[in-house]
């Protein structure tokens, strides 16, 4: 039905109900003009008259009132759904659909989707890690987390943090094959690959080199399509792995890794949150979103500074001349 039919009934039976067009014409947000020619159309469209008006009062025909009688359950039920919707949109409960990148993402939503869950115990969220980029409106996404600045038509992209690529290794393998005094030496290391789960191609290291961040072909000793999997290669200290801040700051820090050839860490890239119009938002999803941006924006959990790099890999190198 086009929306000026289902106003003009909506008008038509306001009317009955104040006993005034013009009151009707106040309760629907219009003026007293509208309100009438409304009314006048839906007649000329039925066929028939359904008020008798005049200057002080209306009053029902024979055909307007069997045609209340049949619209009233009508009018009645689209209000009641109406309610619904505007009820959900500030209820806490329900289901949040949250997709992010299957690489290296793990450690970062599991914490965020547990605290949240611990809070919002009504709430059921639904996590899709995928590095493809999907169609948001068709896959019902309610908040997404990207790599970079990819957001379409209507939805909202906000930076998180940036991206770091750190060439690393565990004091174990750094003991048994030494450290790489410069990117020209990684040859002569056990490196790893990673192979993209998608297009099956094995991506260059990142690396940084006075200023401008460059593509770095390695020889791979080991390539995976599993983020997980390669961090796990690194930690059993049988490789060296470009691996992103947020996998490994927390073993940089508590020494299980440590980082190589720091001054050529890549951070040009960054994590993006994504999300529709946040009055078009239920109370769960705008709870979810706010959670993520205190947490992670421009956090220090998935990103080391340059201090921190430098400090760590200089120290080991002290400990590696000590020893000789």
């Amino acid at each position: 039905m086009p929306i000026n039919e289902l106003r003009s009934i909506a008008t038509f039976a306001k009317a009955v109900e104040t006993g005034s067009l013009r009151k009707a014409a106040a309760a629907q947000g219009m003026s007293p003009q509208a309100a009438s020619q409304a009314l006048a159309q839906l007649e000329q469209h039925l066929g028939v008259r359904l008020l008798h008006r005049t200057t002080r009062n209306i009053s029902l025909t024979d055909e307007g009132q069997q045609f209340l009688e049949a619209a009233q359950p009508a009018l009645a039920a689209l209000d009641r759904a109406l309610q619904r919707v505007r009820s959900a949109k500030d209820e806490s409960a329900g289901p949040l659909r949250i997709v992010g990148p299957r690489s290296t993402f793990v450690p970062v939503i599991a914490p965020l989707v547990d605290e949240f869950s611990g809070v919002y115990p009504e709430v059921q969220p639904d996590v899709q890690l995928d590095d493809r980029i999907g169609n948001w409106v068709e896959d019902r996404v309610d908040v997404g987390f990207r790599i970079g600045a990819q957001a379409k038509e209507g939805v909202i992209a906000r930076r998180l943090y940036a991206l770091q690529l750190i060439i690393c290794a565990t004091p174990e393998y750094i003991d048994r094959y030494g450290m790489p005094a410069s990117l020209s030496e990684l040859p002569l290391h056990r490196c790893t690959v990673f192979r993209h789960p998608n297009s099956g191609r094995l991506l260059p290291w990142s690396v940084k080199v006075d200023g401008e961040v460059v593509s770095l072909d390695v020889t791979p000793a080991l390539t995976t399509n599993d983020a997980d999997f390669e961090v796990e290669t690194v930690l059993s200290g049988r490789a060296i792995g470009q691996l992103v801040g947020s996998s490994v700051a927390r073993h940089i820090r508590e020494g299980r890794v440590v980082p190589l050839l720091s001054q050529h860490v890549a951070d040009d890239k960054s994590v993006f949150i994504y999300y529709g119009s946040r009055t078009a938002q239920p109370a769960r999803v705008r709870a979810f979103i706010d959670l993520a941006i205190r947490r992670l924006l421009d956090t220090p959990d998935y990103v080391l500074s340059q201090k921190e790099l430098g400090e760590a890999e200089l120290a080991h190198r002290a400990r590696l001349v000590g020893r000789s």
